[in-house]
């Protein structure tokens, strides 16, 4: 008979990779069957249940850019790892231009923040560490979210909607295609005691809206955002704020092109680390 650490063995890869490659690595490895993602000094650590993981997978996206630059990907079977205990050993609390404070529950602040957000990521992205969830928050402080209705694509641990509830929006309808992310953003809604965040499971493409929205927040990949594009255009009320990021600040005029296709306009745009953000 089996036991229940042998129903739940993961997959754990290990990948070496400059810092450019580490999104388009981490997007096309989560299509493997890889649902939870931690940055290391040398890339990062994927884990994903063995029998969901394709190996077969793995070894196209290592191919697909081995030629590129070498990369190193190291798998093990490994029994599944509490992820609370990997978070509270690993992850220390991050303030975004001393106005915003992101810990854990656990954590202590060492003082007041005008904007306090507890953040339980389990396996979903969106901890404020990494610089694009930083680069979002940062511009979420000089957008008027007061009154807004706010659409947050591709939400993770809904660290932005949770933000922008804390802002004083009215409405914010979010949505991610891991349902890791949708359990994971209600409960982190929850524990920032915000009601107005509606988290569903899908792409944009998947609802429709029976208002637009002022303000839409998508930290995703440069791929899905070229090709989502014209939906949040269509989204959008005239005027309204589309806030970009998760991705390099040389692909800023490939979005810009894009966004003007559909009748946007470029606003501004913040880098950190070579990442950037991008408002239209």
């Amino acid at each position: 008979m089996k036991t229940d650490s042998a129903a739940v063995r993961y997959t754990k890869l290990e990948v070496v990779c400059p810092p450019e490659f580490t999104d388009i690595l981490i997007a096309e490895l989560a299509e493997a069957g890889f649902d939870m993602f931690m940055e290391t000094a040398s890339g990062f650590e994927a884990d994903g249940e063995e029998s969901s993981v394709s190996t077969e997978w793995i070894e196209q996206v290592k191919s697909k850019y081995d030629h590129l630059q070498p990369l190193v990907f190291k798998i093990s079977s490994v029994e599944k790892e509490n992820w609370n205990e990997l978070w509270e050993k690993n992850v220390t609390p991050i303030v975004v231009e001393d106005q915003c404070i992101v810990h854990a529950e656990f954590h202590t602040p060492d003082k007041e923040y005008p904007y306090d957000i507890i953040i339980t990521p389990k396996m979903s992205f969106g901890t404020g560490h990494h610089p694009t969830t930083y680069l979002m928050l940062k511009s979420q402080l000089s957008i008027d979210h007061t009154g807004k209705r706010v659409m947050d694509a591709g939400c993770g641990t809904a660290i932005l909607s949770i933000m922008a509830s804390k802002r004083g929006a009215t409405e914010i309808e979010a949505f991610d295609i891991d349902e890791w992310s949708i359990e994971n953003g209600v409960e982190n809604a929850r524990l920032n005691h915000c009601t107005n965040i509606h988290i569903r499971r899908g792409t944009i493409a998947d609802f429709t809206w029976a208002n637009p929205f002022d303000i839409i927040l998508a930290n995703i990949n440069r791929n899905i955002l070229l090709r989502e594009m014209k939906h949040y255009a269509a989204s959008l009320v005239a005027k309204g704020i589309l806030q970009l990021s998760g991705f390099y600040v040389k692909d800023i005029p490939d979005l810009v092109k894009e966004a003007e296709q559909h009748g946007l306009g470029y606003l501004e745009q913040d880098e950190r680390e070579q990442w950037a953000t991008l408002r239209l």
